[in-house]
């Protein structure tokens, strides 16, 4: 995705040297299909890769994510109660209707311009 800059999975954990508190609103989790865009925690616009479209019905908007979830190949999983990190599945729960999604790919900041469309979306 060209529209965002991309963000090392390190500084987004806080761990680039930066001694204060992180500061930036906005993050975008990149899946297979799907980029999902946060605000302060909270999943404010979901886009469909292929069309760029921004997808108004999808579950996990207004959510706010649960963890991550790391699939094995012999079948285990290894929960992660904190902020997903590259190659888990985003988790959403909601009362019954969970979400879980494919492996995040990278982890971005949105551009302006994007953030000022998160309200038309």
């Amino acid at each position: 995705m060209g529209e965002a800059a991309r963000i090392e999975e390190t500084e987004m954990s806080g761990s680039s040297g930066f001694g204060g508190s992180e500061r930036r609103r906005h993050r975008v989790y990149v899946t297979r299909n799907t980029e999902y865009h946060f605000r302060d925690g909270f999943c404010v616009a979901v886009r469909d890769r292929r069309s760029g479209t921004f997808m108004n019905g999808h579950l996990a908007l207004k959510r706010r994510i649960q963890g991550g979830l790391k699939f094995y190949m012999n079948g285990a999983i290894l929960p992660n109660s904190g902020d997903p990190r590259i190659g888990e599945a985003m988790y959403f729960a909601n009362d019954g209707r969970d979400l879980v999604t494919s492996a995040v790919e990278r982890i971005e900041r949105p551009t302006k311009d994007i953030v000022r469309n998160y309200a038309r979306a």
